[in-house]
């Protein structure tokens, strides 16, 4: 590697110490020429770059839905929602760009598009906007830069030189069926008109704390037109209540994503139990399983749609256990977590619990019994008309009614499941079931009576994953369970008459999991 003085100039080299402030100090590493004969040749020479027309993405239909059904919850108000800004992971680097999912839904832009960019949803005299709506719809970005500006070769974050080539205005405006304009003009699209509505003043609604920037323009806009920024939290904190709840129903597209990332995961849980002897021999056989899975995601996805937690052992019983820093030992259960991302920003969220060495012993498989048999009770109550609590209260009731066959409860499973008793819950302490989608914890700003005490409809997508968590150092059971941790997690799609569980090809039944890990070796 080349240090500074090695790479530097003899022109440099010689030139006299400047003092530096600390925000240019982390250009040091980097000393783009500063010549103008090196700004001319760099400006010559490229060839054209295109800009025409893009076929239709096949979203932007239902991301128009989308945002109609916004406008007509908030007609008279400006919504601004931000894909957020790139995340520092360490000192000059960042993270992978994932844009806010309220972002994504109401855009269906996925994938690394446009850090940064802002949608503006304008608000019009009634039925005037797009598609006959309240609003009309506006994205912001930055659009990339010529090859005759400094930017391409000297910007580290939106150079095409540094990032590669970026859609153009014009790009992202026919693929998406959204009206387009260069960043430059949001403050000004933003700060318009802002004011008490009683006063004759426009409301502006934003989604807080993805881009330090938006925020600012935003309060700053507020503050001058003399309203109270305290108020405005709660007016800011509905949108992002609707725009959560907006997701709690799938349209056909999001659908097929969830599907398309829960079969891409199906193939990763394959990968799994083919590293699983390798896993054995490495002093930390769980990377070895969470690269497996890993390696899927990226080759066919966007990435992985939550950390994985590949928890062999006890370590099986830490319900998010992602250091995955253990041994993976012949006769242990590895529990594996794990969801792939498709492009689209659609995640699966699936859980298999496996004999290491492919074969379930009398008491594992005792305890894996009785999780499944809980999972199965939770899908015959997962259907339209019932409420999304009873979900969880299916699957409570099948496993209290097993702790107290072996013994395990010091009270009736009748009393353990009352209000006033809930014993049963120290070996299995999470809910049954969430959300779906965009996030893997989807819809999670929902109020309560739209999540947990609204009425299954068609449409929902969310999981169903009891589990069975007995910890080595838990003294309340018998030594042969100690150290056994089990969850078995399917993505349930609700039909009109009834469910469909969209990670049905991966196995869960005990000995259809012997078998097919068995084929997978």
């Amino acid at each position: 590697m080349t240090t500074q003085k090695d790479s530097a100039t003899p022109a440099q080299q010689s030139a006299p110490t400047e003092e530096q402030s600390m925000a240019q100090r982390g250009d040091n590493r980097t000393r783009s020429p500063e010549s103008e004969a090196f700004k001319t040749f760099m400006a010559s020479q490229w060839a054209p770059v295109p800009d025409a027309d893009l076929p239709r993405e096949a979203v932007a239909e239902f991301a128009a839905q989308r945002r109609r059904r916004v406008s007509e919850k908030f007609a008279g108000e400006r919504i601004v929602v931000t894909a957020g800004a790139p995340k520092v992971r360490s000192n000059d680097t960042d993270y992978r760009f994932r844009p806010h999912s309220a972002f994504a839904h109401l855009t269906g832009l996925g994938v690394d598009h446009e850090p940064n960019a802002v949608l503006v949803m304008e608000p019009v005299e009634t039925g005037t906007g797009d598609d006959d709506a309240n609003h009309t719809a506006t994205l912001y970005f930055h659009p990339m830069a010529g090859h005759d500006t400094q930017e391409f070769y000297a910007d580290t974050r939106n150079g095409q030189f540094w990032v590669g080539d970026r859609p153009s205005l014009r790009e992202i405006s026919s693929a998406y069926g959204i009206k387009t304009a260069d960043l430059s003009g949001l403050e000004a699209a933003v700060s318009k008109n802002v004011g008490d509505p009683a006063g004759g003043g426009m409301r502006i609604r934003v989604i807080k704390g993805q881009d330090a920037v938006v925020d600012q323009m935003v309060d700053a806009a507020r503050l001058a037109a003399g309203v109270d920024l305290a108020a405005e939290d709660a007016v800011d904190s509905a949108l992002l209540e609707a725009l959560s709840e907006l997701r709690l129903v799938k349209d056909s597209h999001e659908i097929d994503q969830l599907r398309e990332s829960v079969n891409m995961t199906i193939r990763g849980f394959a990968d799994v139990v083919q590293a699983l002897p390798v896993a054995t021999q490495k002093p930390r056989g769980e990377r070895v399983v969470e690269g497996a899975f890993f390696a899927r995601a990226r080759a066919e996805g966007n990435d992985l749609g939550y950390d994985t937690i590949a928890a062999s052992g006890n370590n099986a019983t830490v319900l998010h256990w992602t250091r995955n820093t253990g041994v993976v030992r012949d006769g242990d259960l590895i529990l594996v977590d794990a969801g792939v991302e498709a492009e689209s920003l659609y995640t699966a969220d699936v859980t298999r619990t496996l004999p290491v060495n492919g074969r379930y012993t009398p008491v594992q498989r005792k305890v894996y019994q009785a999780v499944l048999d809980a999972a199965d009770a939770a899908f015959t109550v997962a259907v339209p008309g019932n409420r999304f609590r009873d979900v969880h209260d299916a699957a409570m009731k099948v496993l209290a009614a097993r702790l107290e066959e072996w013994g395990l409860l010091p009270v009736s499973a009748e009393a353990s499941l009352s209000v006033e008793g809930q014993h049963h819950r120290r070996w299995m302490p999470h809910g049954t079931s969430h959300h779906l989608g965009l996030d893997v914890h989807d819809c999670a700003q929902a109020r309560r009576e739209m999540y947990q005490d609204a009425v299954i409809e068609p449409g929902m997508v969310f999981t169903i994953e009891p589990g069975l968590y007995f910890k080595e150092e838990d003294l309340s059971v018998p030594a042969e369970y100690r150290g056994i941790g089990v969850r078995i997690e399917d993505d349930v799609l609700v039909t009109a008459d009834g469910n469909h569980n969209l990670s049905a090809a991966l196995p869960r039944d005990p000995d259809q999991v012997e078998s097919w890990m068995a084929r997978q070796h």
